[in-house]
């Protein structure tokens, strides 16, 4: 490990000296891979329909993946890393466990068929696939279609420890919410547009048998919830039943991402306290009543938070790569530098014919000689 660290921070050192000064305005774009793999979205797009033809669990466990995410250490795949003998990664922590595995899957076979084509190879990061396949999960089941930012890098470490107090909880307050989202640069109604991704997917029975078995001493029940959803959710999660079932979040469009979520809430039939809340609490009820009737006005805010929400900790230069497998760290490597410098090379799109020739050939000289340079470097540390 100590190895590992130490060949990150050199790597880092000379991708500061040796592009950062060229790329420091670098930002995420629209069309990013348009000169290396243009036609990335649609080879994404593809392989995602493919999975969700095999099974709608595809189009929540998408989303959720790039929630969950986000919100740890920013947009960068490293939810997707697999634990190791040495380390236990994002993905085993408690709050991770539930995550469906046919959205990890979903990541790993458009990666897959981006890398199979020639151009494309080790060329997108699984953190934009996860990004576009999250969008077309979306739109794929009745919700926008909208563009998505690109030029992420994968995250260099995953563990479980940093995932502690990161990721909502089903009993959240308003106040909780509010303070978790504020964290990550999002507002309320950013969070209440993003907190309508329950209108598909499912929770599980331990998620909410507190609320329609032992709510408080004098009711049962949790007072507002619908007495008849309530009884309904009582048949499907019985006492003695495994806390891992199922439950959908949306009775009724459960396939459908649409404004239904805030009409189910208006009618007390919020699955989850940090759903139901929504409605409650009259700071935010507005916005639920809002957009319970407006569906153009909930998916236009929708698409702002989720693209807000894809910015989130973004890597770029020496602090990520491009994972050739999503699930691995990668062995770090003389070619890494290499790797590293094209891409941002790629980031910044020099040699196009913008009156740039000169410079172009500048700073490929220099990037030259950090790479002579940056040989030995590794050569010494790897020693």
């Amino acid at each position: 490990m100590d190895r590992f660290n130490s060949l990150i921070a050199v790597l880092s050192l000379l991708l500061s000296v040796c592009v950062f000064p060229f790329f420091a305005s670098a930002q995420l774009r629209q069309n990013y891979y348009a000169n290396v793999c243009p036609n990335v979205e649609t080879i994404v797009r593809n392989a995602v329909a493919q999975k969700i033809q095999q099974t709608f669990v595809t189009v929540p466990a998408t989303i959720r993946l790039f929630f969950h995410d986000c919100f740890v250490q920013g947009c960068d795949a490293s939810v997707i890393i697999a634990s190791s003998g040495t380390n236990t990664a994002e993905k085993d922590h408690p709050d991770n466990l539930s995550l469906a595995g046919d959205g990890f899957d979903t990541v790993i076979k458009a990666k897959a068929a981006v890398d199979a084509n020639p151009s494309c190879r080790n060329k997108v990061s699984c953190a934009d696939i996860l990004a576009m396949a999250t969008r077309d999960v979306i739109a794929m089941s009745g919700g926008p279609s909208y563009a998505v930012e690109l030029g992420r890098l994968d995250g260099l470490s995953s563990t479980a420890s940093s995932v502690n107090g990161k990721l909502p909880q089903a009993t959240f307050n308003l106040d909780q919410l509010n303070a978790l989202f504020g964290a990550n640069g999002l507002t309320q109604t950013d969070m209440i547009a993003l907190s309508a991704a329950h209108t598909v997917g499912f929770s599980h029975c331990d998620k909410f048998s507190n609320r329609i078995y032992n709510f408080s001493r004098q009711n049962p029940v949790d007072p507002t919830l619908n007495r008849d959803y309530a009884a309904q959710l009582q048949t499907m999660c019985p006492t003695n039943v495994d806390p891992r079932t199922a439950v959908g979040f949306d009775p009724n469009t459960p396939n459908t991402f649409d404004n239904v979520y805030f009409q189910n809430l208006q009618q007390g039939k919020g699955l989850l306290t940090s759903d139901q809340v929504l409605f409650t609490d009259p700071r935010s009820k507005s916005t639920v009543d809002t957009w319970a009737g407006n569906s153009p006005a909930f998916l236009a805010a929708f698409v702002r938070a989720i693209t807000k929400m894809g910015r989130i900790g973004i890597k770029t230069g020496g602090n990520g790569n491009i994972r050739q497998d999503c699930g691995l760290l990668p062995d770090i490597r003389k070619s890494d530098l290499e790797t590293a410098i094209a891409y941002q090379m790629q980031s910044a799109n020099f040699g196009r014919k913008s009156g740039r020739k000169s410079e172009s050939k500048v700073t490929s000289a220099l990037v030259q000689i950090k790479l002579t340079s940056g040989r030995k470097m590794l050569s010494k540390t790897a020693q």
